[in-house]
């Protein structure tokens, strides 16, 4: 889909050669698309003329362009089409007969009145890998419901286990858990659509909805006496429940002690009691003996509060235990360990200005992911891919009755 006007550079990413075509918005299938880029696919995003992706307008912003979405388009070609109109919805058909992978994020049913659902593409294009991304699924009484971040969070469980024990109140973490979990789930389920395809297996429909992913992320290891349906309840049912920052002087940290050296280490590292007593030394011990668990626990905590971060570190250190300073996002990139993995990449971008961002996370070291470079401003490719398509004729017209912008 790369136009001859606008040569890509050359890409030896996993997934050079693939062909992406993106009608979603917000979050979800946009951040498949990123993540494809980086990896060498090529990938053309269709956005309405007259507004964009409405990401384009939320949370912290230059130049009219948000951080979101730069940072979830980064490395596409935007077009401008209004797929709503005849000649809009035949562009979109044309592209996505081209195309590799359809990733689309409507209401179920609206990509087919629409007409660009899994039979109108297929009926062209067979061996389509085409996605479609929902929230509550494509059945049930729920399946019409809008449906955000924060609603999937509240119904698939995620509020509810993040609730403090004596309050009781459910706690929304305060990020889009549920879109960026669905969309790595979903670019999962593509690449493994692609494999099967290359197996001789054809083009098919994938369908991922935001509760399946946000359910099945989470009683992986939060859901344990749901799990387990003939547990007696005497645990919570997250491994990780009552778990709570260390407060040291001058700041906070964490130490998970799992094996029964951790928990040992730990007790001396910060003077408490525990790490002696023959009533503690094995986890199926400390699990008997509760009560004094607390006790213990406590002092842990009291101990903390008379170190200094470099003092907890360095007998962290001696101890050999898990655990890590809380370390705020301002001041991550400036971090030793950060720095020393190139965790972030600085860039100049043409809209924004300064940006840094966090490399791709995968490191393939055959076929090397790199980030994909700016996010477009709305319909910046729209003629590019008009003229792939031979339709450079007909731009004056489309243009002046609203069907493409840019």
């Amino acid at each position: 889909m790369s136009s001859a006007d606008e040569p890509r550079m050359e890409h030896a990413g996993p997934l050079s050669g693939i062909r992406v075509l993106e009608l979603s918005i917000a979050l979800t299938g946009p951040y498949i698309g990123a993540l494809f880029a980086d990896q060498g696919a090529d990938v053309v995003k269709v956005e309405r003329p007259d507004i964009g992706d409405i990401m384009r307008w939320i949370g912290p912003s230059v130049n009219g362009l948000s951080a979101v979405f730069r940072v979830c388009n980064r490395g596409k070609q935007s077009i401008a089409v209004d797929i709503r109109s005849d000649a809009g919805r035949e562009i979109a058909l044309e592209l996505a007969a081209r195309a590799d992978v359809v990733i689309q994020n409507f209401r179920p049913g609206v990509a087919e009145r629409l007409g660009v659902g899994y039979d109108d593409v297929a009926e062209n294009n067979p061996d389509v890998v085409y996605v479609s991304l929902t929230g509550f699924g494509e059945v049930g009484p729920y399946r019409d419901r809008s449906a955000y971040d924060t609603v999937i969070q509240a119904y698939g469980g995620v509020a509810s286990s993040q609730a403090a024990p004596d309050v009781g109140e459910p706690i929304f973490l305060q990020q889009v858990l549920a879109d960026k979990v669905t969309a790595l789930y979903a670019s999962q389920a593509v690449t493994a659509a692609l494999l099967a395809r290359a197996n001789g297996r054809g083009g098919q429909h994938v369908h991922v909805s935001m509760v399946d992913a946000v359910v099945s992320f989470l009683w992986t290891d939060a859901a344990g006496n749901e799990v387990l349906l003939d547990s007696d309840g005497s645990q919570p049912s997250s491994f990780t429940s009552g778990f709570k920052p260390f407060r040291f002087i001058d700041g906070w940290g964490v130490v998970t002690p799992i094996s029964d050296s951790d928990f040992i280490g730990m007790c001396r590292a910060l003077d408490a009691p525990g790490a002696d007593d023959p009533r503690l030394q094995t986890a199926e011990l400390r699990n008997q003996h509760r009560p004094l668990m607390a006790e213990v626990m406590e002092g842990c905590y009291t101990g903390a509060e008379r170190l200094t971060v470099e003092q907890a570190t360095a007998r962290f250190e001696t101890e050999d235990v898990p655990y890590a300073m809380i370390v705020p996002p301002e001041k991550l990139p400036d971090d030793p360990h950060a720095v020393a993995m190139k965790l972030f990449e600085e860039t100049d971008d043409p809209v924004v200005g300064r940006t840094r961002i966090p490399r791709h996370p995968a490191l393939f070291d055959g076929t090397p992911a790199r980030l994909a470079g700016p996010a477009p401003t709305l319909g910046q490719h729209t003629k590019q891919v008009l003229g792939l398509l031979g339709r450079d004729d007909q731009e004056p017209e489309l243009r002046r009755k609203g069907v493409i912008a840019g």
